[in-house]
C-alpha cells in the first residue's frame, strides 16, 4: 500500500505564498510522476502542476510563472511553491502520484488534501 501526505496549506492574503508539501511512502519500486491538483466549490477537479521522474514538468496556464513544482527523489517528496496567490486560488489541493509498484504493476495514488485559502 502507498501512502500520500500533504502539508502546508492554510489561510494567506492576496500577493503572498505558500509551499505545499507531498510525501509519498509505502511499497513501490519508483515514483513516475508526481503532481498537484485543485478543486475549488462547485468546480471539478483541475491539474495545476506535474512533474515527472526525469523533471519534465507542465503547468496550467492560470498558474504559470506563478507556481512552481519540484521534487526530491531521495525523499519521495513533491513540493509547490506558490507565489503571487490569488483569490481564485483558493480551492482543496490534492497530491497525485503516478507509482510503478512491482514489474508490470502501476497504481494511481491520492494524497487527503488540504485547503488554500487567499483572502482579498
Amino acid at each position: 500500500q502507498v501512502h500520500l501526505v500533504e502539508s502546508g496549506g492554510g489561510l494567506v492574503q492576496a500577493g503572498g505564498s505558500l509551499r505545499l508539501s507531498c510525501a509519498a511512502s509505502g511499497s513501490m519500486l519508483s515514483i513516475v510522476s508526481m503532481g498537484w491538483y485543485r478543486q475549488a466549490p462547485g468546480k471539478e477537479r483541475e491539474s495545476v502542476a506535474v512533474i515527472t521522474s526525469g523533471d519534465s514538468t507542465n503547468y496550467a496556464d492560470l498558474v504559470k510563472g506563478r507556481f512552481t513544482i519540484s521534487r526530491d527523489n531521495a525523499k519521495n517528496t513533491v513540493y509547490l511553491q506558490m507565489n503571487s496567490l490569488k483569490p481564485e486560488d483558493t480551492a482543496v489541493y490534492y497530491c497525485n502520484a503516478y507509482i510503478r509498484r512491482r514489474i508490470g504493476s502501476y497504481g494511481d495514488y491520492w494524497g487527503q488534501g488540504t485547503q488554500v485559502t487567499v483572502s482579498s
